[in-house]
Formats: structure tokens, C-alpha cells, sequence
């Protein structure tokens, strides 16, 4: 089975997602430099703005403290390295889920090791033939209860994506998910490799895939979603008011932009409507608007109490290990309040492995663990030198934590 090389599968893949540098990603629209001489406009910060105190004269639920979720990092801590199962997952990122129809949680992973963990905790290195270690771009794993199982594609011998690929030049990373009317859609974005250079490759577009829930191992269906601007469509989908509001991310390396759009019902095939920059709904792609900057490639906007609650990795900061939250009244915004909800310990030479080059990132709620005003965040970790992966398996993990809001 044809892999692509490692490192710009897996590190460099995540190091896109939070380094400063247009190499990284070509922008998609960029607004005019200022004429010379003339001073840049000022205009306040509306993240910096309070947190709006009630929606719809009820008041809004505070940040009152946050943790990590025991549970939830004890059962993928063992399920990674349980070397009793056929499966053999044990380690992946992405971490986006999904109430199936019968009550399962579908976790909807990106890149994903397989195979089996040594006593000393570490794996075996990836081998393009027939290797010990696969990798694959996209995964799914079902929890029932206290029980985990792993879903690819391909056969047991030779596991493959769940969402395969066109070609070897290119491949998906997921997205959110959503499930209604018995089927499981989820966003992918597809991206392409140009050349030899670990950093010859780019997004391409975004489409969208439908599994039947008994059958998660490939799509019956793939649908393309619009991709004219260059915007990921793929952050999050929250259903709100007979819409599915779909968030997506304008990434121009250092600077990462919320859009938004939205699909009447419960199908993400049918025709979607853009924010715009006047505050009305548009049919064209083209009028999406820049909600706000700061987010991560993958982030959340979910229902706090009476209002929305955002949660997003850091971006106004390179490598940050902190999570934050904004609050709105509406899912389209305007989010404010920003508010420090965790700090990741695992980050930098400071952190808990005490490596310089583990970073964290793609912080997003779990609305389908959540209860009250606890709402369930995970997060991926990642190094930037590819034989930690090996040595280490424990870091190339999701995380969980329980941010609570009173």
C-alpha cells in the first residue's frame, strides 16, 4: 500500500495548521496593501469586546474551571495500547464525533497510525510495503459503552482510508460530521501533492461524504461542497433553527479566518447560503465574509444555556498551549469575551515531556459527551521531529478535558 512520506502526512500536516508562514498555505484573498503614506485604518478588536451577560433575557452561563477528562483519557490511553486487538490503533488526530442512530459514538479521526506498541511504549516504524506500522489518512472509531473499535477501509491484511483517495498524489483529512436521517455526512478536505519537496503540497476543495452507519469502512456517496474561495469547509456544523450552520476557515498561514454558511434541513446536499459582510444571507460563495480571526483550522460553536459558546486553539499565537473560549448570542456572532478556559501541559520544552518541539493545537468541544454546563473539549499533540512518533507513542494521542461553565 502506497503511503505518502511521514512527515508531510503527519507532522507537517499539523505544522500547517499553526505556523506563521505563507509557504505553508497559499492565500486564498488577501485585502489590499494601504497606499503609501496613508495610515492603516484602527478599528477595536470585537474578540476583545465583554461577553455578552444574557441572551434573550437569560443569563449567559461563566467559565467556571476545567480539567482533564480521566475517563475519556484512560480509555484511548489503553485502547492504544492494547496489543490484544485485531484493529491495532494507536494514535490519530482530528477527533471530531458523531451520535450514530443507535446510540454509538462515531469518533472521526485524520491520520492515523495502526499497528502494534512495544513494551517500552514506543511503535515500529513505517514501512511503505507491507510495514508494521500503517498510517492512514482517515479513520473512524466507534464507541459503544466502554468499548472501542477502529473502522478502515481496505481489508484486514491491507487497511486502507475510509474516504480513499483519487490517486497517490492526493488524499482526505476530515472534518466535522453530522448524522441525520440515518446516514453519517461527513466533510473532508481533499489535498494534492505537486511535487517532490515536503512542502509541495496544497488544498485542493472540500466535499462531502455519506456513510451508512452499519457500514463505516467506505462512502457510499461523494458529494463536492463549494470550494471557489479557498475555504475549508470543514471546521464544525452545529444545527440551530432548521439550519445546519457550516464553519469553515480561510487559512493564510499566520492569520486564520472564521466563514460561515448555513443549509436549510438536515442535508448538507442542499443549497447553502454565506454570511455576509452586510449582515444578509447570500447564495454566492463569493460574498462570504470574514467572521473574525484567531480560530483554528478546526474549532467549535456550540450551545451554551441561552447562547453559543466557541471553543478554539489560540492562533493569535504561534504554538500556544492555550484554549480558548468567545461567547455570542447567535451562531453567526458576534463572538467576544475571550476567555483563557485551559492551558495544555503538554507543550514545549516547559511541558510534560520536556520536548521542545511537542506542540498542541485543534482544540473543539464534543457536544455528544457533553452534559449541563460541562462541556467535553479534546485536542491533538504533535511533535515536530517525526521519531518522537516511534518513540513515544503516548504523544500522538487526543486529549480530553472537562471546561465547566456555571
Amino acid at each position: 500500500m502506497r503511503r505518502r512520506p511521514l512527515w508531510s502526512g503527519l507532522a507537517a500536516g499539523a505544522l500547517s495548521l499553526v505556523l506563521s508562514s505563507a509557504a505553508l498555505t497559499a492565500p486564498a484573498a488577501q485585502a489590499a496593501p494601504p497606499r503609501p503614506g496613508a495610515a492603516p485604518a484602527a478599528a477595536p478588536d470585537p474578540r476583545n469586546a465583554p461577553a455578552p451577560r444574557k441572551c434573550a433575557g437569560k443569563p449567559l452561563p461563566a467559565f467556571q474551571g476545567s480539567g482533564p477528562n480521566a475517563e475519556l483519557n484512560g480509555l484511548f490511553t489503553r485502547y492504544g495500547t492494547d496489543n490484544r486487538r485485531t484493529d491495532d490503533w494507536t494514535g490519530a488526530d482530528g477527533t471530531y464525533s458523531t451520535t450514530l442512530p443507535d446510540g454509538r459514538l462515531a469518533f472521526v479521526f485524520s491520520d492515523t497510525f495502526l499497528g502494534k506498541v512495544n513494551a517500552d511504549g514506543s511503535r515500529f516504524p513505517v514501512i511503505e510495503e507491507g510495514g508494521t506500522t500503517p498510517f492512514l489518512n482517515n479513520t473512524f472509531v466507534v464507541k459503544d459503552g466502554r468499548r472501542l473499535t477502529t473502522v478502515t477501509g481496505g481489508t484486514a491484511g491491507k487497511p486502507a482510508a475510509v474516504m480513499p483517495p483519487r490517486d497517490s498524489k492526493h488524499w482526505y483529512w476530515a472534518g466535522d460530521a453530522v448524522t441525520a436521517g440515518g446516514v453519517v455526512q461527513v466533510t473532508y478536505q481533499e489535498y494534492e501533492r505537486f511535487g517532490t519537496g515536503a512542502w509541495d503540497w496544497r488544498w485542493s476543495r472540500n466535499v462531502l461524504a455519506r456513510f451508512r452507519p452499519g457500514r463505516l469502512g467506505r462512502p457510499f456517496s461523494v458529494t463536492p461542497l463549494p470550494s471557489s474561495r479557498g475555504i475549508s469547509w470543514a471546521s464544525w456544523l452545529e444545527r440551530a433553527g432548521g439550519h445546519i450552520y457550516v464553519y469553515g476557515v480561510e487559512d493564510l498561514g499566520g492569520t486564520k479566518y472564521m466563514h460561515l454558511a448555513r443549509v436549510k434541513g438536515t442535508s448538507l446536499t442542499g443549497r447553502w447560503e454565506y454570511a455576509a459582510a452586510d449582515g444578509s444571507w447570500s447564495r454566492r460563495e463569493a460574498d462570504s465574509a470574514r467572521v473574525m480571526s484567531g480560530v483554528a483550522n478546526e474549532y467549535s460553536v456550540s450551545r451554551l444555556g441561552p447562547g453559543y459558546v466557541l471553543i478554539t486553539q489560540d492562533t493569535t499565537e504561534l504554538f500556544s498551549a492555550r484554549i480558548v473560549a468567545y461567547f455570542s448570542c447567535s451562531p453567526r456572532g458576534p463572538f467576544t469575551g475571550k476567555t483563557t478556559v485551559y492551558t495544555t501541559p503538554e507543550t514545549g520544552a516547559a511541558g510534560s515531556y520536556g520536548n521542545p518541539n511537542v506542540f498542541t493545537y485543534n482544540a473543539h468541544a464534543h457536544p455528544e459527551l457533553s452534559r449541563g454546563g460541562r462541556i467535553v473539549v479534546s485536542y491533538n499533540v504533535n511533535s515536530l521531529v517525526n521519531t518522537d512518533h516511534y518513540r513515544d507513542t503516548s504523544i500522538y494521542r487526543p486529549r480530553f478535558v472537562d471546561v465547566r461553565f456555571g
